[in-house]
């Protein structure tokens, strides 16, 4: 064999042993799933500092990572509620809820939206699905409160 040709094989066998490596720099991650950061946790961090547009685009992230799910979309429509887009805060209320129907929290939150939007009889339908979902659980009682509160401040106790 020929130096020239010695050297020609060399770099196409370096080049092949190079190729599974590329893998790896193309955007995967040598940690463990355990290990990386969970994105929802994060949000949800964010969202109990009341940072909520901080914890959208990291809830969205969740979801193109791990498909839509209720818990995830619940918190998109809460952020977007608090940072007054109602009908977002809506559209992500109501995927949620088509996910999981009984969901405690988007059924609290999607009632307390109800309230802001001035339609009792919604939130009062988000009310009797929770106290079937969870009997007295804190989120029904929080909704029950707040629409007890509605109901005195427009004179309908």
């Amino acid at each position: 064999m020929k130096q020239n040709d010695f050297r020609a094989a060399a770099v196409v066998i370096l080049g092949l042993l190079a190729i599974p490596s590329l893998g790896y720099a193309a955007g995967s991650s040598s940690s463990a799933p355990a290990v990386q950061p969970d994105l929802y946790k994060q949000a949800k961090e964010l969202v109990d500092a009341k940072q909520y547009a901080q914890a959208i685009p990291l809830l969205k992230e969740s979801i193109q990572q791990k498909g839509e799910y209720a818990d995830a979309l619940n918190l998109l429509g809460f952020s977007n509620r608090k940072l007054g887009d109602m009908t977002k805060a809506m559209t992500y209320y109501t995927k949620a809820l088509n996910k999981e129907p009984k969901h405690l929290g988007a059924n609290e939150y999607m009632g307390e939206l109800y309230l802001e939007m001035n339609n009792l009889p919604k939130a009062e339908e988000r009310l009797a699905v929770l106290k079937g979902a969870c009997g007295d659980c804190e989120e029904y009682a929080d909704l029950d409160g707040q629409i007890k509160d509605y109901k005195k401040a427009h004179g309908l106790s």
